[in-house]
């Protein structure tokens, strides 16, 4: 059987691929509950929603692996490879395919590697399944008036840290992803499914981050920090012009446009090179070719790369403005000092994938510096809000925090 005539949806080991995410999931439950094992139940799902988030990092480190590697299509059907849960079952269908394509898109190693991030995509959907259902019995003992388990501890509805809604927002969405994963697949890398694919892995992110962080807050029975409004505005500003520069980024990368300009500052040799932006931003057409069946031009790629530079400049200078007015206002220091770094990270990565010939460690670096950046950005919006005309705009002060746990200042 080869690839051309394998269907691009296989569901024979859909059931095999769910019970093995059952079983990826069980380790992380079970360290859960072993490590909280004496704690309340609020310290549980805070434990359980801050592995989640950082497994889901993980993911999206890993995807970002699997798309640098062009492992997109090691199988080249949807949920297993070729019909098979592991390609192990595939050996026959992968050796005969990469016979007659040595460096093509399906080999022996890009089948795992695409295969085991389709596992690890699995074991988090069901870490998410759990802190869905979680919330959902902990609002229903809310409702009835009556206790979590905690011995000696508040009533429920004082006890709840999450809406239900986040987390049942956050499993619409995961599944959403995974129909996502799989158009990747089925769609031939087209770019725009894969840079939703990308979004859609981030937006993930900052649902799990809202949800620890105010699981963290209500174990610690803080609330979030009080900022004046127009901190908090630029706040809210910042964290949108990020989202639109990771938008401009994953469009560089799908595209494979990073190589369109191998220089810095300039680009080409000049400050303005030949660009086609008409080419460049034309969003659905299959990769490397537009929509009239012609090849994207050179100028096209030109023009993604150099956009995604120049709003750069744009977003490195709101992430400095924000750090500054922070630590001016002593407001949410911790995350200020992780946007410092990673902001600097960002620059070291990225004019490294263009003057070193993008390398894979500096591009799954750069990728992972976005997926943090939002991350930081979140936390620091779940753990502020914006003061009102009754809040006294006094500095408020941090309040001491366990080690190695961010800490929140509150009013």
């Amino acid at each position: 059987m080869n690839a051309a005539a394998q269907p691009l949806y296989d569901l024979a080991p859909l059931a095999e691929l769910m019970l093995l995410g059952v079983l990826i999931a069980l380790g992380p439950l079970a360290w859960v509950a072993w490590r909280d094992r004496h704690g309340t139940t609020v310290h549980r799902w805070q434990a359980l929603a801050i592995l989640t988030l950082f497994l889901t990092f993980d993911l999206v480190l890993f995807g970002a692996f699997t798309r640098l590697t062009d492992s997109g299509l090691g199988c080249p059907d949807w949920p297993g490879c070729y019909g098979n849960a592991s390609p192990l079952g595939a050996h026959a269908e992968i050796s005969a395919a990469q016979e007659a394509m040595p460096t093509g898109p399906v080999t022996h190693r890009k089948a795992w590697v695409e295969m085991v991030h389709r596992y690890l995509a699995s074991g988090v959907g069901v870490l998410i399944i759990v802190l869905t259902a979680g919330a959902w019995v902990q609002w229903r003992r809310a409702r009835a008036g009556g206790g979590v388990g905690d011995r000696g501890g508040p009533a429920a509805r004082d006890r709840i840290a999450v809406s239900p809604w986040w987390p049942t927002a956050t499993l619409v969405w995961v599944c959403l992803q995974g129909a996502f994963g799989a158009w990747t697949v089925t769609m031939k890398l087209f770019p725009a499914i894969v840079t939703l694919h990308l979004i859609g892995g981030l937006v993930l992110l900052a649902l799990l981050c809202v949800q620890a962080v105010r699981q963290t807050l209500a174990s610690r029975g803080e609330a979030p920090a009080v900022l004046p409004r127009g901190l908090r505005a630029g706040l809210i500003v910042t964290a949108l012009l990020v989202g639109l520069q990771i938008v401009l980024g994953g469009w560089v990368s799908t595209n494979y446009a990073v190589l369109a300009c191998t220089t810095f500052p300039t680009c080409q040799g000049s400050w303005w090179p030949d660009m086609a932006f008409q080419e460049g931003f034309q969003i659905w057409r299959p990769l490397g070719l537009l929509q009239d069946g012609n090849h994207i031009t050179f100028a096209g790629l030109t023009a993604i790369h150099y956009a995604h530079r120049l709003a750069a400049y744009a977003v490195l200078g709101a992430i400095a403005l924000l750090v500054w007015r922070l630590r001016r206002a002593q407001l949410l220091t911790d995350p200020a000092r992780w946007l410092a770094g990673l902001a600097l990270l960002q620059f070291a990565t990225g004019l490294s994938n263009v003057v070193l010939d993008w390398p894979l460690v500096a591009a799954v670096l750069h990728t992972g510096g976005a997926a943090a950046l939002v991350v930081v950005l979140t936390w620091a919006l779940a753990a502020s809000r914006s003061a009102h005309a009754r809040d006294k705009m006094s500095i408020p002060r941090p309040v001491p925090a366990a080690a190695g746990a961010p800490r929140i200042p509150t009013p």
